[in-house]
């Protein structure tokens, strides 16, 4: 099943409140954005944004009765000139990329004691990544990390969860002016793990800020990606790979908020699923303000379904306060293996179960080949590999 809606240049306003008048609740969440957990009410599932997340799962994160009794071990790599902080919640720079918009964000941020600020200075371009890895030694922990690119910097940060506990985190990424920002995300969890992140991104003008979320691994994952500009010539790029075995629950919810003209969006995220109950959700949101003339925007998510009993619930909106815009589009789609390709792979002499495997890599290749860094590259295609013994 596929649906998809492209909107061309020059499209007239009143085609753009159609559009708007279709997905504005999907957009909107039930709650004003606030730093305060007591300004949110406590979900029952039927809102709009907590619909498809078993909430018996969260472990008491979602109202109020998760408290911070669990450890985690951090370290962070730095390339000489990064600077390393930790800092109080009064500390300017926290917040600033974006507020925490449903109750789990509150939470972590009412709960977290230190804050920890990674600054790539002014000018300053990195030719290694900052690597920060958070291993889960058990119980439920808060945190809040900020990431500040400074104007006209250049800088990779990969950030890697492993291990196992209950986890609720704000995370944002500052890109100055004329900076160059790529975030790897990856979500390689034990199999008990929870995991609720809120990724805040302010773009600067004419900043470029590129991310890859990988999720392997949870009980339930649930990412919640959101992008805005600081001014015009902005671009992000939001890239994403999942693979959701038996029993899991993984959920992506992204939202780019077009508030400054003449910016460009590209969101991809694709998924396999395999098991009985791997249950995938993708919501791709984009707002397009009115001031934000000549933005260029497009989402697209793909999802590969391996074997019965999995789920896939993927909705992408558009929101569009203008007729000025270059062009915007979505798209979803979501079948099982491509019987021609899986034929045409065979009529040459590969077994079938070798052919399934080419043709699952083949579906992640683009992806993988934005990564950039060659670890985690080979990494995730071990990854893939491995969990592909277990269906194909």
């Amino acid at each position: 099943m596929a649906e998809a809606q492209n909107i061309p240049a020059g499209s007239t306003t009143a085609g753009a409140i159609a559009v708007a008048a279709e997905s504005t609740v999907a957009t909107r969440m039930s709650a004003p954005p606030s730093f305060d957990v007591a300004d949110f009410p406590v979900p029952n599932g039927r809102e709009e944004e907590w619909r498809f997340t078993p909430l018996a799962r969260l472990k008491g994160l979602h109202d109020g009765t998760a408290v911070a009794n669990g450890s985690m071990k951090a370290q962070i790599d730095a390339p000489e000139g990064v600077t390393v902080e930790s800092v109080d919640r009064g500390d300017a720079r926290i917040g600033k990329a974006g507020i925490p918009v449903d109750r789990i964000a509150a939470q972590a941020f009412s709960s977290f004691a230190k804050a920890t600020v990674v600054t790539v200075p002014k000018e300053t371009v990195l030719t290694e990544p900052v690597r920060l890895a958070l291993h889960g030694e058990g119980g439920t922990t808060f945190g809040h990390t900020v990431f500040d690119v400074q104007a006209f910097a250049e800088a990779v940060v990969v950030i890697d969860h492993t291990g196992d506990g209950v986890r609720a985190a704000n995370v944002e990424f500052l890109v100055g002016d004329g900076a160059k920002l790529t975030v790897v995300s990856v979500q390689d969890w034990d199999d008990t793990a929870v995991h609720c992140s809120q990724h805040n991104t302010l773009v600067g003008r004419d900043a470029t800020f590129k991310s890859i979320v990988i999720t392997f691994g949870g009980d339930l994952v649930r990412i919640h990606p959101r992008v805005s500009y600081a001014g015009p010539g902005g671009e992000a790029e939001l890239f994403g790979l999942y693979f959701t075995d038996a029993g899991q629950h993984q959920e992506h919810r992204l939202l780019v908020t077009h508030d400054a003209p003449h910016c460009k969006s590209n969101v991809v995220y694709k998924g396999a699923l395999q098991g009985q109950d791997a249950h995938a959700v993708w919501i791709g949101d984009v707002l397009i303000e009115k001031s934000a003339e000549g933005t260029d925007t497009y989402e697209m998510n793909r999802n590969l379904v391996l074997t019965d009993g999995a789920r896939v619930d993927s909705v992408p909106n558009l929101e569009i306060e203008t007729g000025e815009i270059v062009g915007a589009g979505h798209a979803s789609a979501t079948g099982r293996f491509d019987d021609e390709q899986l034929f045409y792979l065979q009529a040459r002499g590969i077994p079938a179960d070798d052919a399934r495997r080419l043709v699952v890599r083949g579906f992640f290749a683009e992806l993988v080949q934005q990564i950039g860094v060659d670890d985690i590259e080979e990494r995730l295609l071990t990854k893939i590999e491995t969990e592909l013994q277990g269906s194909v």
